[in-house]
């Protein structure tokens, strides 16, 4: 039964040992100078860290989405003033 397997697999991808980290970090960098212009820094910079929950950046993201569209479908006086001659 391979089925306690690929639980202790689900469990083990929770975390990330340094090793992962460094190898990540290698590889952004390596990235990075591809792409990388001269007037850019030498070092790959860093990912900006959020603290928030997922759930606390999704409602974000969500309001803002909501907020752009009522400004699109705004109530405009004038072209309903135009509509009733």
């Amino acid at each position: 039964m391979d089925g306690g397997d690929d639980g202790n697999l689900v469990i083990k991808k929770r975390f990330v040992s340094e090793a992962e980290l460094d190898e990540r970090r290698k590889r952004r960098q390596e990235e990075w100078e591809k792409v990388r212009k001269p007037e850019d820094p030498q070092e790959c910079p860093e990912e900006a860290y959020d603290p928030r929950s997922l759930y606390e950046r999704l409602q974000e993201q969500k309001d803002r989405k909501q907020q752009e569209y009522e400004e699109q479908f705004k109530f405009n006086p004038i072209s309903t003033k135009n509509r009733k001659k």
